[in-house]
């Protein structure tokens, strides 16, 4: 009885460390996915830079046509700034 008790001791313990084993690398991958997660959420990618960069150029984009359609009003209806430039507008 004995011997196969012996002979079954370390099938039943195999799970155990298993667990172990595998507490164990959680326990010490834990502060290096903390560090990597952290500095991924401080740091900006290349893609995301250009991301911001195209969506500042359509911001600027889109107020450079606003002022220029702004402009043109004004000038057709003879009541430009004295910054504005008619000189390209023929009156229709």
């Amino acid at each position: 009885m004995k011997r196969i008790a012996l002979l079954l001791l370390p099938l039943t313990l195999s799970g155990c460390v298993g667990m172990l084993t595998s507490a164990a690398v959680d326990v010490v991958t834990l502060p290096v996915k903390v560090v990597s997660a952290s500095v991924d959420a401080v740091t900006t990618s290349q893609s995301e830079r250009d991301e911001k960069l195209g969506r500042k150029m359509r911001k600027q984009e889109e107020e450079r046509r606003k002022l220029m359609r702004a402009q043109e009003k004004r000038c057709r209806k003879n009541k430009p700034l004295p910054t504005d430039d008619c000189s390209g507008y023929l009156p229709g």
